[in-house]
């Protein structure tokens, strides 16, 4: 059985066939999926996403306003996500929060504060968070280890990482774990491969980032949660161990980073 721990299906994306969407991902082995909640926090785009995890036995949602939509980050939207939260006991993680400064659609101030501010409420919520960065990694680093040293942190993921080996190894130690996507499958990916041998496998989770970056041999396709199974099986021969202990390993890293497995 395998996780995806992190994905997108409520997207329009997926509207033509999302029910088809989980049934293969169920035929796959994955077991679970957790569908992040992105978008305008003042819209419909949040409760959406929550509304796909109430449809769908095994599927969990997190919410949490994105570094691109931080410039719309106020008082009205955090209300709205702190409705979400306390309206469904399948939201398990405030994210995908962070830093972009790739395509810096919201400014790296505004960033910076939202992010801060929305690790600070999760700290409130007791939940975990996901992480998004991208050509942020000092700062990243800088405000997690200012932000979540503090006892009783739930921890985080570091979704779809795209940092350095230093990164993740400055991070892990905080409560942490890293996650890989279909990206780490990319021929020209060595950056990535280098980061992924200082994960151990305690600390491992792999994901789709569906519908976005699709793992080889489906690159060029329209990912879904099915195909993390590739990006498993890549990371166990990378490895060096049977793609069944790496998918028995990941799965075994979700239930109990977020308190499911009982």
């Amino acid at each position: 059985m395998l996780i995806d721990s992190h994905c997108h299906i409520d997207g329009e994306a997926f509207d033509a066939d999302r029910d088809a969407v989980v049934a293969r991902a169920r035929e796959a082995g994955v077991e679970m999926m957790l569908n992040v909640g992105t978008g305008d926090p003042h819209s419909d785009d949040f409760r959406r996403a929550v509304a796909v995890a109430e449809k769908y036995d095994g599927v969990f949602v997190s919410v949490g306003v994105h570094p691109h939509d931080a410039k719309l980050y106020d008082a009205a939207a955090e209300e709205h996500l702190l409705d979400l939260a306390a309206s469904s006991n399948k939201l398990i993680a405030w994210g995908e929060i962070g830093l972009d400064y790739y395509y810096d659609h919201s400014p790296r101030d505004v960033q910076r504060e939202v992010f801060r501010r929305q690790i600070r409420k999760a700290r409130e919520l007791d939940l975990p968070i996901i992480i998004h960065s991208r050509d942020a990694n000092d700062d990243t680093v800088d405000i997690l280890k200012e932000e979540c040293s503090y006892g009783g942190f739930r921890g985080g993921i570091m979704h779809c990482f795209g940092g350095t080996a230093e990164m993740a190894g400055a991070l892990m130690p905080l409560g942490f774990l890293i996650s890989f996507a279909g990206n780490v499958t990319f021929k020209k990916a060595d950056d990535l491969r280098d980061a992924a041998r200082v994960v151990p496998l305690d600390r491992l989770l792999v994901e789709t980032d569906c519908p976005y970056l699709t793992p080889v041999p489906h690159r060029g396709k329209r990912n879904e949660p099915a195909m993390v199974v590739h990006t498993a099986r890549f990371l166990a021969e990378f490895y060096g161990i049977p793609f069944e202990e790496l998918a028995r390993q990941t799965t075994a890293n979700f239930k109990a980073f977020f308190r499911l497995d009982h």
